[in-house]
């Protein structure tokens, strides 16, 4: 990287934390530092929901899986989107109807606090790898670019987001979010045409791509895993608790599918947008061998293609894509130890004295996840630990919760052997059996497990709970009359934080402008999203603006 490129790293982190820790206004309560108070526009949950699904793994996984195998990385991302699309018809409405602040708060009122006390500690043990597993992937991306240490590299990234995390809270996060998705959207279809241009056009990047490489499946990633995969994503979207907050923050079930139809429309096109690059770059530089090589692929077509200054923007908003799926979990678990754990030992516990501790939990996870993202390389490496870890935990640990909104015949019993027994089961069979008996679990196995046995389990438990279950299901309501007042105060925040992502944007905006002058290439196209950036970021302030009078 040039100099011009760390200076714009430098300044777009100062937009973004400063961004995060304008909403410290906004943490009054419990309800405002984990919900938006309940109010938040679709739109801007729809975005962080997608934002937060994303990170710079994306680049890092499926972007090694693109540059080795090509089409077939689109296929498996696109499952998302159907996913998304059952969601929008499902649970995405069954969510806001329960009327509560977090998934343990429902587990809580439908199953007893005992239970509640279980999942919660398994969720926050499960949330350590899955936030970890974001973090590493883009400390490498910068890591790469810098020439710095990755432990460093972490140890920062870490604290920026830890920071505007414990002192923002939900509206924090949010911001941020939607500010990285119109960054990194603009990023992404400036380096597209431009990596085209390396080899010789579109015409060029396919009569020069490998024999297969636009094939929609293979032997690896087969129609089972597909549908697995699809499944899975299904009950990890829908249930994960740090994803539910999307569907609970909004105003009522209606915003919440739409929520949940914004998710799946956004992963039905961009996809193909993001795994393009390093597949052009596998016909630019065919000779990425290992797996540590062929994940910086993404970055080396940026890096090949980009103009000087460019580079570090893309860099910077990849970086804080990341930060988006790291906020939002660490947020939740920050949610899950004050509401559900914190407050059950000392219930008496002011307001105020529950938002210090949900700031100071949340550093202290946040140490953690820096922790775990340092162990990564020894644990098999970023695509090895994502997808085991998913197959292992992900439908185990929600697909239970999620279940049970639809069924009566579901007790604490059935719940909790289901995700323990699972989640032993298939530990078992993908993480200790290959290393001891010397063989290997394929992906569409590892998939199709994590899936089936949690799934076959609820099943039995459907048959054998029959007449349904009396006195289990308790109304799921929110009875505090301070938490109502917080959600009639809450449009104060929604205008606040329209005001701030517009500012930013157009800050951002107006720094690419002066970028498309001066660069060597892509002119045009810097320019031209730099005025879209400006213009969209004055429509949001004129709409915050009448937001707030009314």
């Amino acid at each position: 990287m040039q100099e011009q490129d760390y200076i714009l790293i430098g300044v777009f982190t100062l937009i973004v934390l400063s961004a995060g820790l304008a909403f410290a206004r906004t943490g009054r309560s419990m309800t405002n530092f984990f919900a938006g108070g309940g109010n938040v526009p679709w739109w801007i949950s729809g975005l962080s929901l997608f934002m937060s699904f994303f990170s710079a793994g994306t680049f890092v996984v499926w972007g090694s899986i693109a540059y080795d195998q090509g089409m077939v990385a689109v296929t498996i991302q696109s499952t998302m989107a159907i996913a998304g699309l059952i969601i929008y018809f499902t649970v995405a409405r069954k969510w806001k109807e329960t009327n509560v602040l977090t998934a343990a708060e429902y587990v809580t009122r439908r199953f007893g606090v005992k239970t509640q006390k279980i999942y919660s500690y398994l969720f926050i043990a499960v949330s350590f790898f899955t936030a970890g597993s974001f973090l590493y992937p883009v400390a490498k991306i910068v890591s790469v670019s810098a020439q710095m240490p990755i432990t460093l590299i972490i140890l920062i990234l870490g604290i920026t987001i830890v920071l505007y995390t414990a002192v923002g809270g939900f509206w924090a996060v949010l911001a941020t979010d939607v500010l990285q998705f119109v960054v990194l959207t603009a990023a992404v279809f400036i380096v597209i045409p431009l990596a085209l241009d390396e080899v010789g056009g579109t015409d060029g990047f396919i009569s020069q791509s490998p024999e297969g490489f636009f094939d929609l499946i293979n032997s690896e990633f087969s129609p089972v895993f597909l549908v697995a995969f699809m499944l899975y994503n299904f009950v990890f979207i829908g249930g994960n608790w740090a994803y539910v907050q999307r569907y609970t923050s909004v105003k009522s079930p209606k915003e919440a599918k739409k929520v949940a139809l914004l998710f799946a429309g956004l992963y039905l096109v961009f996809p193909l947008i993001w795994m393009l690059p390093p597949m052009i770059y596998k016909v630019y530089d065919p000779g990425l061998v290992t797996t540590q090589q062929m994940e910086g692929a993404y970055l080396m077509m940026c890096a090949k293609a980009l103009p000087i200054g460019m580079l570090g923007l893309m860099i910077a908003a990849m970086v804080f894509a990341t930060a988006s799926s790291v906020n939002t979990t660490l947020n939740m678990m920050a949610a899950v130890t004050t509401n559900d754990l914190y407050k059950t030992i000392h219930p008496r516990a002011s307001e105020n004295q529950l938002i210090k501790v949900a700031r100071w939990v949340t550093v202290f996870f946040g140490l953690g996840v820096m922790g775990v993202a340092m162990l990564v390389p020894y644990l098999g490496g970023i695509v090895n630990v994502v997808l085991k870890v998913a197959a292992v935990t992900g439908a185990p640990l929600f697909a239970p919760i999620l279940w049970s909104l639809y069924s009566d015949r579901q007790d604490s019993r059935s719940v909790i052997l289901t995700s323990t027994v699972s989640i032993a089961v298939l530990a078992l069979i993908i993480l200790i059996l290959p290393s001891v008996l010397d063989y290997e679990v394929s992906r569409s196995m590892e998939m199709t497990l994590g899936v089936t046995v949690p799934v076959c389990m609820l099943i039995l438990f459907e048959i054998k709970n029959r007449p349904v279950l009396s006195g289990e299901k308790a109304p799921v309501t929110i009875g505090s009359d301070q938490e109502v007042e917080e959600v009639e105060r809450s449009g104060d925040d929604t205008a606040f934080g329209i005001k701030v992502i517009s500012i930013a944007t157009g800050m951002i905006g107006l720094i690419m402008t002066g970028l498309g002058i001066i660069a060597s290439k892509g002119n045009g196209m810097l320019v031209a999203a730099g005025i879209v950036m400006v213009l969209m970021a004055s429509a949001g302030l004129y709409f915050g603006k009448t937001k707030s009078k009314n």
